[in-house]
C-alpha cells in the first residue's frame, strides 16, 4: 500500500475520509463536505448509531456531485485523547474498514483541533504508521484466495497543512514499521523454513543497514561452556546458533558502555523428552519471539540511525526427541559455572537464556539487559493477551519499561519477585533446577531463575508468551504474529538513552 502526504484538497476518487467528534459534532473538513451535499452527512448520522465516539465508523455513498465514490465518518471522542497511539489506532481502523468495503484508494482529511496533542505534522506521520502497521500481510504461502479474502487498498493519502513536515516525522516510524515486518515474517514462517542456521541467516541480512552481525556455532559455545543452551538442541538434527548483533550509532570511547537486548529462540519446542500435547503443538514455531523481537528492533534501530550502542544478542536452538535428547534428572554446567538440574525439558527456554544472558553481561558490560521469551503458559493464565509479564531487578528499568509500553499500546504489568520464589528453584543435587516442582507461582520462578544468570546487572524480563501471536485482527495488529515489543523497545531507547 503506497502512503503519501499532500496539501488539504478534494480528491477525485475513492472514497474521502472525515472525523467526527464526540456528540456527532463535525470536524471542520466534515462540515464544508456536509454543507456541500446539502446536509447529507448529518442526515446518515441522525438515521443510525453513530454518535463519533471512538472506533465509531459509519460509510456513506457520497451523491452525484461529489467526485468520489464514498465519504466514511470516523469518530474520533474527544480531541484532547487523540495522542500519537490514538492517532496509530485510527489510522489501522481505517484501513481495516477500507479493505472490507473493497476500496481501493482513499484520502483522509486530518484537521487541527483544539486540544489535540500531537502537532498536526506528528499527528499526520502517526496516522499514517497505524495505517502501515495495519496493512501487514503474510500470504507468501497462499496460492489460492477468495477475492473477499484479499486487500483491495492500494493508496492512501493523508491531507495535512504541513505534508512536507508529516514526511519528515514519518520516515523513522517507517524504519520502526520494517522492523516490525521483518519480525512478524520472521515469527509467522513454519520451523522447517526457520530453524537455527536459516534465523541465523535471517541476522546477517542486518549487515545491509549497518549492523554488526556475529554467528557462533557448537564448536565455539562448547568452547564458551555454553552448556545449559547446547543441552536443549543437543536432540534436534539442527545445530544450535549464537548470534551477536551489534549497531554502534553512540558515543565512542569509554561512554560507549551499549544496551543490550536478549532474546530466546526456540525454532521449535517439542517439550523434548517430555513431550508436550499434539493439540496445538503447531503454535510453537513461534516460541523464537523473542529472538525475532531482537532482530526486527536491531532492524529498526539501525534503520531510522539510532543514536545508541546497542546489541542484541539471541540464543538459537530446536528443542526435539530423539536418542541424543537432554533426559529429566540430567545435570548441565552454565557458562556462569552454576549448575542445572533439568527436572523437565519443557522448560527449555530458561536454558538458553541463561546462557545468553551471562554471555552478554560477560562480555559488552551493559547498562542493562531486557530479555524477551515465550517463556510460561502460566503468564497467559495471568493475564492473557493483553499484557506482556515484567519482572525487574530495577524499579528506574521498570517503570520506563511500562512507561513505553503504555505510550505504544503494548502493555506491560509488573510481577514480584522475592527470596521465598527463588529459594523455589534451588536443587538437592545441583545449584538450581529448571523447574520449582510445583505449578506455583510458575511465571515468577521462571523470572527467579533467569535472575541468578545476570550478575547484578540492571535487567528486565519480558515474558511474551500471551502476546507474541494474535488470534484476531486488532487496529494496528492483523491477526497472526504481533512483533510485541519492537515498538515498545524502541521507544525505551528513543526517550530515555538516545545521546
Amino acid at each position: 500500500m503506497k502512503i503519501a502526504f499532500v496539501e488539504p484538497g478534494r480528491p477525485r476518487s475513492g472514497t474521502i475520509v472525515v472525523g467526527v467528534l464526540e456528540d456527532r459534532k463535525l470536524t471542520p473538513t466534515a462540515a464544508a463536505l456536509d454543507k456541500e451535499t446539502g446536509g447529507a452527512l448529518k442526515r446518515a448520522i441522525a438515521a443510525s448509531r453513530f454518535t463519533g465516539r471512538k472506533d465509531d465508523m459509519l460509510g456513506v455513498l457520497a451523491p452525484p456531485h461529489l467526485a468520489v465514490g464514498r465519504v466514511l465518518l470516523v469518530g474520533l471522542g474527544k480531541a484532547v485523547s487523540l495522542d500519537e497511539a490514538a492517532m496509530q489506532t485510527l489510522g489501522g481502523a481505517i484501513v481495516g474498514q477500507l479493505n472490507s468495503v473493497g476500496e481501493s484508494e482513499a484520502a483522509v482529511a486530518l484537521d487541527r483541533l483544539d486540544g489535540m496533542k500531537p502537532k498536526p505534522a506528528d499527528a499526520a506521520a502517526n496516522l499514517a504508521f497505524g495505517a502501515r502497521l495495519r496493512a501487514y500481510r503474510f500470504d507468501k504461502y497462499r496460492t489460492k484466495e477468495k477475492p473477499e479474502q484479499k486487500p483491495t487498498l492500494r493508496s492512501l493519502a493523508v491531507m495535512t497543512r504541513d505534508a512536507a513536515a508529516a514526511r519528515r516525522a514519518f520516515a523513522p516510524l517507517e524504519e520502526v514499521a520494517k522492523g516490525v515486518f521483518f519480525t512478524r515474517d520472521l515469527v509467522s514462517e513454519p520451523a522447517n523454513i526457520i530453524y537455527p542456521e536459516t534465523l541465523a541467516a535471517a541476522a546477517r541480512q542486518l549487515t545491509r543497514v549497518g549492523v554488526q552481525v556475529e554467528v557462533l556455532d557448537e564448536r565455539q559455545m562448547k568452547r564458551l561452556g555454553m552448556g545449559a543452551l547446547l543441552g536443549v538442541g543437543q536432540g534436534s538434527a539442527k545445530p544450535p546458533r549464537l548470534v551477536v548483533m551489534q549497531w554502534k550509532g553512540g558515543a565512542k570511547g569509554r561512554a560507549a558502555q551499549p544496551v543490550a537486548f536478549i532474546g530466546k529462540g526456540v525454532t521449535f519446542d517439542t517439550g523434548g523428552i517430555s513431550i508436550k500435547p499434539a493439540d496445538g503443538m503447531w503454535d510453537m514455531k513461534w516460541d523464537m519471539g523473542g529472538a525475532g523481537v531482537v532482530i526486527g528492533l536491531m532492524r529498526a534501530l539501525a534503520g531510522r540511525k539510532a543514536k545508541v550502542n546497542a546489541v542484541g544478542v539471541i540464543g538459537l536452538v530446536e528443542n526435539m526427541p530423539s536418542g541424543m535428547a537432554q533426559r529429566p534428572g540430567d545435570i548441565v554446567t552454565s557458562m556462569s559455572g552454576q549448575t542445572i538440574e533439568v527436572l523437565n525439558t519443557d522448560a527449555e527456554g530458561r536454558l538458553v537464556l541463561a546462557d545468553a544472558l551471562w554471555y552478554c553481561q560477560d562480555r559488552f558490560k551493559p547498562k542493562f539487559m531486557v530479555d524477551l521469551a515465550t517463556l510460561t503458559g502460566a503468564i497467559i493464565i495471568a493475564l492473557g493477551s493483553e499484557h506482556a509479564g515484567l519482572f525487574s531487578n530495577n524499579d528506574e528499568l521498570a517503570s520506563r519499561l511500562a512507561a513505553a509500553g503504555a505510550a505504544v499500546g503494548e502493555k506491560l504489568w509488573r510481577l514480584p519477585l522475592a527470596d521465598a520464589y527463588d529459594r523455589m528453584m534451588d536443587s538437592d543435587a545441583a545449584d538450581i533446577k529448571n523447574i520449582s516442582g510445583g505449578r506455583d507461582a510458575s511465571s515468577i520462578t521462571a523470572a527467579q531463575f533467569l535472575q541468578r544468570f545476570v550478575n547484578n546487572v540492571p535487567w528486565a524480563h519480558l515474558d511474551i508468551a500471551g502476546t507474541t501471536w494474535s488470534k484476531k485482527d486488532a487496529a494496528t495488529v492483523p491477526k497472526g504474529a504481533t512483533a510485541f515489543g519492537v515498538r515498545l523497545l524502541d521507544r525505551l531507547v528513543a526517550e530515555h538513552y538516545e545521546r
